[in-house]
This record gives C-alpha cells, sequence and structure tokens, in this order.
C-alpha cells in the first residue's frame, strides 16, 4: 500500500502558527500519501466545530486524491464519507467497525504487541499502527516506547499487513525506522511544526521513497 508511505496525522490541537486548512493544504504541496484527521486532546473542538473543519479537510484531500483517514470516531467518518477509520486498542472495536464501514473502506488498528496484531488481522485491519517508536509530544495518553526490533517480530510472525510507524519521528529518525522494517511513517509533529512545511515534508518524502 504505497498509500501509507508517508502518512501526515494532524487536528487543530496540533497547529501553531496557522489554520489547519493552510497546514494540510502545505503538507499536501510536499507530497504526503495519505492524511488522518486526529481531533483530540485538551485543546480539540467540540463537535460541531469537528465536523465543519472535517468537512474542509475531508474536500481539500477529495481534490488531490489523498486518502482521508478518521482518527476514533465512526459517526464522523461515515458523516464525512471519510476513506477509511484508525482505532487504537482503548478505541472502538475493530470488527465492529469494519463491520460498519464494509470491506472498500480502509480500517488501521494501533497494536503494540505481536498478539493485538494477530487480533487485528482477524478483525479485518488493511495496514497496522505500530508506536511510540520515540518519544512524541503530540499524544498525551502515550503507550511505552517500543524497540525497532518489534517490525521484525510482527514479520517473523507471519503478519503481512503494512506495518506504519509512530511516536517521535522526524527526518534524522525516519531512516532507521524504515531500514528496521516499517513500510510508511505517521507524522504529526516533524510536519506541523515546521518552518518551512512543503520543502520538510518533500524531504520526508524523498526519504520514505527509498524504500
Amino acid at each position: 500500500m504505497e498509500f501509507l508511505k508517508l502518512y501526515f496525522i494532524m487536528g487543530s490541537q496540533d497547529c501553531m502558527d496557522r489554520t489547519p486548512e493552510e497546514t494540510l493544504a502545505l503538507a499536501i504541496e510536499g507530497g504526503i500519501t495519505c492524511f488522518q484527521y486526529r481531533e483530540k486532546g485538551t485543546r480539540s473542538l467540540g463537535e460541531i466545530e469537528k465536523y465543519e473543519l472535517g468537512k474542509k479537510l475531508r474536500e481539500l484531500c477529495g481534490k488531490h486524491r489523498i486518502p482521508f483517514i478518521v482518527n476514533d470516531d465512526l459517526p464522523l467518518a461515515i458523516a464525512l464519507d471519510a476513506d477509511g477509520v484508525h482505532v487504537g486498542q482503548d478505541d472502538e472495536n475493530a470488527k465492529y467497525i469494519r463491520e460498519t464501514i464494509g470491506p472498500n473502506k480502509i480500517l488501521g488498528v494501533s497494536t503494540h504487541t505481536v498478539e493485538e496484531g494477530l487480533q487485528a488481522v482477524r478483525d479485518g485491519a488493511d495496514y497496522l499502527g505500530i508506536g511510540p517508536i520515540y518519544p512524541t509530544i503530540s499524544k498525551e495518553d502515550t503507550e511505552k516506547q517500543q524497540n525497532l526490533d518489534i517490525f521484525t517480530k510482527f514479520c517473523n510472525t507471519g503478519i503481512s499487513l503494512p506495518l506504519v510507524a509512530i511516536g517521535g519521528i522526524n527526518s534524522t529518525n525516519g531512516e532507521t525506522v524504515m531500514k528496521a522494517g516499517a513500510n510508511g511513517l505517521a507524522i504529526i509533529s516533524d510536519i506541523c511544526r515546521a518552518s518551512h512545511i512543503p520543502e520538510h515534508t518533500k524531504l520526508l518524502r524523498r526519504l520514505v521513497d527509498e524504500f
């Protein structure tokens, strides 16, 4: 799944000096391959504002043919006709999500152990999120940091789904993560907080395209 290579995740709480719409537009210009709308945390929007912003971001992704994934909000994903849903271990049950959205939408599941990965496969996931790989400032409820050998462990168990790494990944350590076996990089802060988002995103895109 080539669209998972440079996976940008963002909500209004992640944007500092730019609006979410501006931030996403600049990231698309730089070459992201997928976008996840993750509106979570103490500074996130209320339900109505969340939906209104989602419509704008969905339209922007559709215009540029970028897959639009919604994080842990099935009703919102349905309302926005999102291309898929991503859930964590403490979110809505992945099997229920798959049954609800059907076979043609994308389902991503965050996993931290081989057992969780195998269960996600059984539940119908299309890809697995693996992390946090490094310390991160973007999530308030992160799990224990993973060792890079987790990608080898997943593959040795027979899991063939794409593995997307997340957590503190940037242009400095991204190559190391890809070499460890990740199929794609999910990035929040390193794109959102870049001084020149298009240029920095292009750098990241060149990095992942080498694999």
